[in-house]
């Protein structure tokens, strides 16, 4: 998510006392995209003059904050209330040309997922306020139309945690208080699926229709479709909450942070069979597959947080800068919903999620 610009004409200025003065240039932005926050690294040529005077970058016409600045390299954070995402930087006497970065925009706040947001078929998506254990919040859960407007849409659900659609339509949400798993029709009436599920966190749906979810002591449990319950794998336990998606290749994908700064994201193949598809994650939580079968996952990277993409064979790069997300869907128009502590944003970012499993 690179870029890389050439010039085949000079690059040189008259500085102010006369002398050559270098134009400043952008080779590189990395990541490519971010939400208000998010600390994006910039690379380039004369990005300060004379290495004395601050530059000035821009998102659109808002300025970011300068965290770190070299006639080289840049570090800045996306500033609120961002829309746009044209950057520029101002060395004082030359700007840049603009660099396109996808910037998020946040459509609905005051609330606290605590793991993916859920889309169905129409485009709805849905989200939890969940609340400190034990916490009864008026609203449970939110439904956010098409057009961005946001409804309640479940109340008197203890601590909602993790949110699935099946290929029929109905919704299941987890109570890590309860260890319960509802089941909610598209006109919000709830009926309890299964119980004793522990710390009941995140699930996920497999092909055949069965359903899977993280226990935080370290058990992800299966309930078949006739809602038999099995123990399918056991993990290291959990400081927060499991988060788990199914891959193209049929194996259960699971983060779950733990008082570690270097975590896996585990892989568990269909007979339960546990092995690590990448370890050097900070706090991965909420992950989700493209339609090429790459994983995002919400986590840092070499201490930068925001979303990490790990490619098919567990090469990563940080794809998002962002702080504080712990989920994120995909869209049926290329779009990203990304879930933080406290907002949802919706990023296009035109990548294209994974289709859901064909019982």
């Amino acid at each position: 998510m690179s870029l890389w610009k050439k010039t085949s004409r000079p690059n040189h200025a008259m500085g102010k006392h006369g002398s050559p003065q270098r134009r400043p240039a952008i080779t590189e932005v990395a990541p490519r995209a971010a939400i208000s926050g998010g600390e994006i690294y910039i690379r380039g040529t004369g990005l300060t003059e004379n290495g004395s005077i601050r530059p000035q970058v821009r998102f659109g016409d808002r300025p970011a904050s300068l965290l770190m600045s070299s006639p080289n390299q840049l570090v800045v954070r996306v500033p609120e209330g961002t829309v746009r995402g044209d950057l520029t930087v101002d060395t004082g006497s030359a700007v840049t040309p603009p660099v396109p970065v996808a910037v998020g925009v946040s459509f609905a706040e005051n609330l606290h997922p605590v793991a993916n947001p859920a889309v169905d078929a129409a485009g709805n998506i849905f989200t939890t306020f969940s609340g400190s254990r034990g916490q009864k919040a008026p609203v449970s859960v939110y439904k956010v139309d098409p057009d961005h407007s946001v409804h309640p849409f479940l109340t008197d659900l203890m601590n909602p945690t993790g949110l699935a659609f099946d290929r029929e339509g109905l919704l299941y949400i987890s109570s890590r208080m309860e260890g319960t798993i509802y089941q909610v029709t598209p006109n919000g009436q709830r009926t309890i699926y299964a119980g004793g599920m522990g710390i009941a966190t995140g699930m996920a749906f497999d092909r055949e229709g069965n359903l899977y979810v993280g226990d935080r002591s370290g058990t992800i449990f299966k309930i078949g479709r006739d809602r038999q319950i099995f123990v399918f794998a056991t993990l290291e336990p959990s400081v927060a909450a499991y988060h788990l998606a199914f891959g193209p290749d049929g194996c259960l994908y699971v983060t779950g942070p733990t008082t570690s700064s270097f975590d896996h994201v585990y892989r568990v193949s269909p007979s339960g069979e546990v092995s690590s598809f990448y370890r050097g994650l900070g706090r991965p939580q909420g992950l989700g597959f493209d339609s090429a079968g790459n994983l995002y996952v919400a986590a840092s990277l070499g201490g930068r947080r925001g979303v990490v993409r790990l490619a098919p064979d567990a090469s990563t790069s940080l794809v998002i800068a962002g702080q504080g997300i712990v989920g994120l869907a995909f869209t049926a128009h290329r779009a990203m919903i990304l879930a933080s502590n406290t907002s949802l944003y919706e990023l296009s970012i035109d990548i294209e999620g994974a289709p859901l499993p064909v019982l």
